[in-house]
């Protein structure tokens, strides 16, 4: 047996990867066909096998994206650099070296608006994962108008039980397939899956705990700064939205052959939003909607934000978008008295909280018979403090990972104090892949008590209660509207599919 290009044998068929420090290691593992030529917006098929030995030592291409216009160096907000392409859907696996069999899976899908990342990217490296006993799994996904485009087209192509631009969501549904089907070969356990996510990524995981689909994929959840009350796509307004798109891109007819021409890298750089569409197939109803009646995958979930989300706001005139949305007036200003009166300031935390803490705390507080636990991250790594405040969006994916240096920004050189902290939080994530709890020190989050476990210098957090409580219940009221209207639009949507309209 070669150690140093350790070979499994499994059911996809056999690997050869490489032994890297603590770990074994299989990069670019296909888990479904190329989606591309006539596969493009189809679900993910079968991949056909190859012959032999297949080396797994290079990551796959990522697949096709882009960023915020106004940002010159994608890489530096944690997109992929080039080469890219369609042929993306790959996975990459850190095992233990010690553990034969039965050692906990951990998932992880990227975050990036589900317009940009992925898998391979260095500050996602699963070395600390597989050095503490995890099988990581990070996971390549189709992306942008890839991953997530309806058009009225492909809506009469598409068989009736194909769900419609929901493509990056089927992929992540395929890849969970393979890892059940595959991942004891690796010595993963395929009862004991904890799928985690950050940002567009943690939003994809609280649609897929709403979809049957995915139902008994997964059996726990970590969802980082995914937010809760952004209301998924109509079908009908996505496939707008791609009429849009190739209009935009000078294809005004209804060929699907047409659309499936278009070079991805014009398709690609098209301006949109992308996330869960509503298709009446793989999601019903708006997934706010199933938390709100408590149809959802009644597994342990953790879920939290950073106290700087508002880090977002920094690109595309963020601020002045969200100003009428947010309404900086005098009973704000009461929410916030450390604001200082400043507008921005107002309008800043007031996104953090309605977009990420609010709805953190919602969906913690739904009722189930499993366990939920409620975090916060606000630590500033050490070197940054004299510029910074607050934990900015994704800061805490340095410490989850152990990535302290890869970060993608330039970052000052990691303090002792700042690994100490990474460390501990790590752990954390451990804790509940292999148990389902966290620790004992940190109980699950029950609305009377309204504790958070706050990750701040103090290495392994700090719990308190009641956490930007004033903020979050303002915020909480403004949402149940909202919230009402989502649910009788849902049932309006059933009743005309019902009637064929």
């Amino acid at each position: 047996m070669d150690e140093a290009q350790p070979l499994v044998h499994a059911p996809a068929g056999l690997l050869r990867g490489r032994r890297e420090g603590d770990a074994r290691v299989w990069r670019g593992v296909p888990y479904a066909a190329p989606p591309v030529d006539h596969l493009r917006w189809r679900r993910p098929q079968p991949h056909p096998g190859w012959q032999g030995e297949r080396d797994a030592g290079q990551f796959g291409l990522p697949g096709p994206q882009a960023g915020p216009a106004d940002v010159a160096d994608l890489v530096s907000i944690g997109g992929a650099p080039e080469p890219t392409s369609e042929d993306c859907l790959t996975l990459n696996i850190w095992a233990p070296t010690q553990v034969a069999s039965g050692a906990p899976v951990m998932v992880w899908l990227h975050g990036g608006s589900n317009r940009m990342g992925a898998g391979s990217l260095p500050f996602y490296d699963g070395q600390a994962f597989a050095r503490d006993g995890v099988v990581l799994v990070t996971v390549n996904y189709r992306l942008g108008h890839f991953g997530f485009f309806a058009h009225p087209a492909l809506t009469r192509e598409a068989p009736r039980d194909q769900p419609l631009g929901a493509q990056g969501l089927l992929d992540q549904i395929a890849a969970l397939e393979w890892i059940r089907n595959n991942i004891p070969a690796f010595g993963g356990d395929p009862a004991n899956v904890t799928l985690f996510g950050e940002s567009a990524g943690g939003l994809d995981i609280l649609a897929l705990m709403t979809t049957p689909r995915a139902r008994g994929l997964f059996q726990k959840a970590i969802v980082q700064s995914g937010g809760g009350w952004l209301p998924a796509t109509p079908l009908k307004t996505a496939e707008a939205r791609g009429v849009a798109a190739m209009t935009a891109l000078g294809v005004a007819g209804t060929d699907v052959a047409d659309l499936r021409a278009v070079p991805s890298g014009r398709l690609a750089g098209v301006e949109g939003g992308f996330g869960p569409v509503i298709d009446g197939r793989l999601l019903v109803r708006d997934p706010i909607n199933a938390f709100a009646r408590g149809d959802f995958a009644d597994i342990p979930l953790m879920i939290g934000v950073n106290s700087g989300e508002d880090s977002l706001l920094n690109y595309g005139d963020g601020v002045k978008r969200f100003r009428s949305m947010i309404k900086p007036n005098a009973a704000l200003a009461r929410l916030y008295p450390e604001a200082g009166g400043d507008e921005d300031q107002l309008v800043r935390l007031g996104f953090r909280d309605f977009g990420f803490a609010g709805p953190a705390r919602w969906i913690a507080a739904r009722p189930r018979r499993s366990r939920a636990w409620l975090y916060a991250f606000d630590y500033v790594e050490e070197a940054r403090r004299d510029t910074m405040s607050r934990a900015a969006h994704g800061a805490e994916i340095f410490h989850v990972f152990e990535t302290l240096d890869h970060r993608p920004d330039g970052a000052p050189p990691a303090s002792a104090a700042d690994r100490a902290v990474a460390a501990a939080l790590h752990a954390r994530w451990v804790a509940f892949a292999r148990d389902g709890d966290p620790g004992a020190d940190w109980p699950a989050y029950d609305r009377t008590q309204d504790a958070w476990r706050v990750f701040d210098a103090t290495p392994g957090g700090t719990m308190r209660r009641g956490w930007w409580k004033a903020s979050l219940d303002h915020h909480e009221r403004k949402a149940r509207l909202l919230i009402l209207v989502i649910r009788a639009r849902d049932r309006l949507r059933r009743l005309l599919s019902a009637r064929g309209i």
